[in-house]
């Protein structure tokens, strides 16, 4: 199952790798090794995780506070809507679906 993302979030993923590179180089490479484990996930099992809509599903990251928000697009395509942080307003990402 191949992936693509909207163009927001992938500024956002682009903006936490660079936020934990400022902290540490390794912690970046560490949140992209863990981002990448979680949509191999989700592609594995890409129904698996809760609704937040109709088509829209979250699921959450293993170390880091974050979830991964995606629509599965067709049979065998993944949108990621967004790296939604935890603690961030709720439900930010809701214009982009």
């Amino acid at each position: 199952m191949i992936y693509d993302f909207h163009p927001v979030a992938k500024q956002e993923l682009n903006n936490i790798v660079s936020y934990y590179d400022n902290i540490n180089h390794d912690l970046g490479d560490t949140f992209l090794d863990e981002f990448e484990r979680t949509v191999e996930r989700i592609q594995q099992f890409p129904k698996a995780w809760s609704l937040l809509s109709a088509n829209t599903r979250s699921c959450r990251m293993g170390r880091f506070p974050y979830s991964i928000i995606y629509q599965i697009q067709e049979e065998e395509k993944l949108l990621i809507i967004a790296l939604m942080h935890w603690q961030l307003k709720p439900n930010y990402w809701d214009d982009r679906i």
